[in-house]
């Protein structure tokens, strides 16, 4: 006989999850819970989320309110009343009359190391951070945001070539597996959960629009971090030669400098060098200045020759 599962997600980091829950004769779906459909783009198309798309794949009932709390489909999951609850990053908070519903247990497969980052943005703080290792978290889920006992926690590096999108990725199947291997433990029992240590709480809010902008007084390895952290979304920014400016891509240099951040190195004829924190340097390689499109760094100084070196190009204000 199968275990029942309703699946809350929304983006495609939860899609592997939902896929593998579909694909295991051991679980049924009985029902998805995402996100309503959503305008999107210059032309405002509605759009689906990645797990609706999946779940009407396989004929799964989809249920899309826009607040949980006392609505219709919170009373439908109550109603169906599955041996398993399972989020991955759905985007709401559950009524705990919710949670009570679930026979074995309500669960969220979390994208961090917990009690570090708990929050809607693990992933892209543990970048901006610097951190060198992150990590996926299964845990019951409680009243408060991300504080319920740890099932099982495995982590992964983070290199230098990673930015959120390949850790979304990557922490997607990581999560997938780890999920699989727990479910049929907590079937006969055989979890130990462990409290989190609420001296170790650190918390990972939304990224806000003022996080986006990038301090170019930071050391430039920092910059780096930030610059990956924010990409392939929102992308952060700085005020370059008074406008600003998108930033895809920079390299942090061994090269030192005693020019003041912000101002420039040096020009060659593919390549911008920058003044950065403690004496650091670092190379531009794609940007999009406001208004503009992306482009590689020779097509935006053939518009910007007035870049010589010791310009202060990146300033606070436009």
């Amino acid at each position: 006989m199968s275990v029942s599962v309703v699946f809350m997600g929304t983006p495609q980091f939860a899609v592997p999850i939902l896929q593998a829950l579909i694909d295991d004769e051991a679980y049924d779906v009985k029902a998805v819970v995402t996100q309503p459909d959503r305008r999107v783009g210059r032309k405002h198309e509605l759009r689906a989320t990645p797990v609706k798309e999946l779940a009407v794949k396989y004929g799964i009932e989809v249920l899309q309110p826009e607040k949980l709390s006392g609505s219709p489909e919170m009373q439908r999951v109550i109603d169906l009343a599955p041996d398993f609850e399972i989020t991955a990053a759905f985007g709401q908070f559950l009524p705990v009359k919710m949670l009570e519903a679930a026979k074995i247990a309500a669960i969220n497969v979390h994208g961090s190391l917990l009690p570090k980052y708990r929050g809607g943005a693990p992933i892209q703080y543990s970048i901006i951070n610097g951190d060198q290792e992150t990590g996926v978290t299964i845990m019951y889920m409680v009243k408060a945001m991300d504080a319920g006992d740890i099932i099982a926690q495995k982590a992964i590096p983070i290199t230098k070539q990673d930015d959120s999108g390949t850790m979304f990725e990557k922490l997607s199947l990581l999560g997938r597996d780890l999920l699989m291997d727990t479910l049929p433990k907590m079937i006969t029992g055989d979890v130990k959960p462990v409290k989190q240590d609420p001296e170790k709480v650190v918390f990972s809010p939304n990224i806000t629009s003022e996080q986006e902008r990038i301090d170019y007084r930071l050391p430039a390895d920092r910059i780096d971090d930030k610059v990956r952290g924010l990409r392939p979304f929102p992308i952060g920014n700085m005020i370059i030669d008074g406008l600003q400016t998108k930033i895809y891509d920079v390299t942090p240099l061994d090269e030192k400098t005693n020019l003041a951040p912000g101002q420039v190195v040096r020009v060659e004829k593919h390549a911008l060098i920058l003044a950065a924190g403690d004496h650091t340097t670092y190379r531009i390689n794609r940007l999009k200045p406001k208004g503009k499109r992306e482009m590689d760094i020779t097509s935006y100084l053939n518009g910007h020759q007035n870049l010589k070196q010791g310009v202060q190009a990146i300033t606070d204000e436009e």
